[in-house]
């Protein structure tokens, strides 16, 4: 995975975009850093002090909707171990912990229920049909708890929503596709769930600035219009998707900062259009099923800090203008077939780098494989602009060799 540094950078520019649209949204409401105990990925959460009404005011619709959608929320919860919903009750919702009121941005005289975040609560429940009367949400934050079942087709009615993360959760059923029809959906967060199934081409069709759907039980092909998106950060990692990487990838060029797709099964050579992506600072393609040669295109990656090659069945040279990059830090290669390391690769300490080169076909350097593995992938090499997809049976093959 990608060092928690980079991610951090990374959440931290999409919270500072999320202040901004708040502010003119939402002009109340603060907001802070939460951070995620699963995998140290950083997002942001909104906070605020709560109102208190010492006067009779007229009835605010807005809240009486609210107050419907929650209790029937914490009535299908069967298990809140810190009692975080033992304050929900009576009609004051913005007294309710975890819930955050801002100004109606129509109307600045009204309240309404723009946040909820709930992380790290270990609520055990589902998510009732009524959610879908919260239409002024702009955060939903569901990180660390036990919530169960599949998602509520009324979520599309928050037309608002901007981030939605409802990882390290126990969601099921196939991908929940009323997300892609939040119209102003910016932060998707779905991790370490059990969604399984076909993963949707509209995905990458909705403007989305972040997407993490990794560790879920997702079988399919990787769609052919991946970079259609707008994302700068996408991780697939721990899924099933296989197939190869599209040339399509290119498109991703003016956003695309982080890409991680380990061990999702992924075939065939890496596509030189991977060079194309300028903005790139985390590459992590580990643990898959990638043949043939590093494409040069990207020694042209300048913001490139890490680099991970590992647990494929790569070969060729590792080219001395990847090894050069100007922000490289972390380069790994590992457990592969590469026979040679081009002038600074074969002396990476030098050059200050965290690297592993272990496990290759690399003459007079330590902890290399045998001759019998290395032959097996060497006497027959991959032209990957021949077979770019590397011939899925020839992969296939030789995988089954040299594991044995």
């Amino acid at each position: 995975m990608a060092s928690n540094s980079s991610l951090v950078t990374t959440t931290t520019a999409l919270f500072s975009f999320l202040v901004l649209y708040l502010a003119v949204s939402f002009s109340n409401i603060a907001a802070k850093h939460r951070h995620s105990t699963t995998t140290n990925h950083r997002h942001s959460a909104i906070s605020n002090h709560h109102p208190h009404h010492h006067h009779t005011a007229a009835p605010n619709p807005r809240l009486q909707q609210a107050y419907t959608a929650l209790q029937a929320w914490k009535r299908v919860i069967y298990s809140d171990p810190f009692n975080t919903t033992s304050d929900w009750t009576g009609p004051s919702v913005c007294d309710y912990t975890g819930i955050y009121c801002a100004p109606f941005q129509n109307n600045t005289h009204i309240q309404t229920v723009a946040g909820i975040d709930l992380n790290h609560a270990d609520i055990a429940g589902f998510l009732p049909d009524e959610l879908g009367l919260l239409s002024d949400l702009a955060l939903i934050h569901l990180n660390s708890n036990r919530f169960c079942g599949i998602l509520p087709l009324t979520l599309s009615n928050l037309t608002l929503l901007f981030e939605l993360d409802l990882s390290n959760n126990r969601f099921v059923g196939p991908f929940p596709s009323v997300v892609l029809s939040l119209p102003s959906l910016k932060f998707l967060d779905l991790r370490f769930n059990e969604f399984e199934g076909t993963l949707p081409p509209e995905l990458f069709n909705v403007n989305l600035d972040a997407i993490f759907i990794n560790n879920n039980r997702l079988r399919s092909v990787i769609p052919s219009n991946l970079g259609s998106s707008t994302a700068s950060v996408v991780v697939f990692a721990n899924n099933n998707l296989a197939g190869c990487i599209p040339p399509s990838i290119a498109s991703f060029a003016n956003t695309m900062e982080e890409l991680l797709l380990i061990n999702t099964n992924v075939t065939g050579c890496l596509p030189n259009e991977v060079g194309f992506l300028y903005k790139l600072r985390v590459l992590d393609v580990s643990f898959n099923k990638l043949v043939g040669e590093i494409p040069y295109s990207i020694a042209g990656l300048a913001h490139l800090e890490q680099l991970n090659l590992g647990h494929n069945m790569m070969s060729g040279e590792v080219p001395a203008g990847v090894c050069e990059l100007p922000n490289l830090a972390n380069f790994t290669f590992s457990y592969n077939y590469f026979f040679e390391e081009e002038g600074v690769c074969g002396n990476l300490t030098a050059r200050g780098l965290v690297w592993d080169d272990r496990k290759n076909c690399l003459p007079e350097k330590r902890f290399q494989r045998s001759k019998k593995e290395c032959d097996v992938v060497l006497e027959h090499p991959v032209d990957c602009f021949e077979h770019p997809c590397g011939g899925e049976k020839h992969v296939e093959n030789n995988h089954e060799k040299h594991r044995t």
